[in-house]
């Protein structure tokens, strides 16, 4: 199953965003949520809020754990 949660009207470009999105691909959802705030990067920030948000859809919209969540 797939969770996503999509965050609108965000003032930074899709290059820069994608330095940190590539960053955490693949790992574990809670791993990644402890390396974005420790990136010093505008778009850690951003990504940080939308991969919260996807995990807290995930536990309370579809009863998925948390820790079983690998970003796609």
């Amino acid at each position: 199953m797939e969770v996503k949660a999509v965050e609108k009207f965000i003032r930074i470009s899709p290059k820069k965003a994608r330095l940190v999105a590539d960053v955490i691909r693949g790992k574990n959802a809670k791993e990644s949520l402890t390396i974005l705030k420790f990136t010093p990067k505008k778009a850690a920030k951003i990504i940080y809020k939308a991969l919260k948000s996807a995990i807290s859809n995930a536990e309370n919209n579809f009863n998925i754990d948390g820790e079983g969540l690998v970003i796609k």
